[in-house]
């Protein structure tokens, strides 16, 4: 198997690991993608990105009320 952060994963095709990545595992590597897109353009003077390991994506939210979202309009 491959081993990411600490934990063994099976050869062949992963879903999602505990670090919210799709991974192929081989023999020979660990070839591993993102399953989240970093949010970039948004109100970052109201706003303040934060990482939900649930949905493995960034959640924009607004600084005085955390509860509500913001608007992102670009993702990398």
């Amino acid at each position: 198997g491959c081993i990411m952060d600490g934990k063994l994963y099976p050869f062949g095709e992963i879903a999602r690991t505990e670090s919210c990545f799709r991974c192929s595992c081989t023999p020979d590597a660990m070839r591993c993608c993102s399953l989240f897109h970093t949010p970039t353009g948004y109100d970052k003077e109201n706003c303040k990105v934060v990482f939900n390991h649930k949905s493995c994506d960034y959640d924009v939210v607004q600084k005085s009320d955390p509860s509500k979202e913001c608007f992102v309009y670009s993702r990398v």
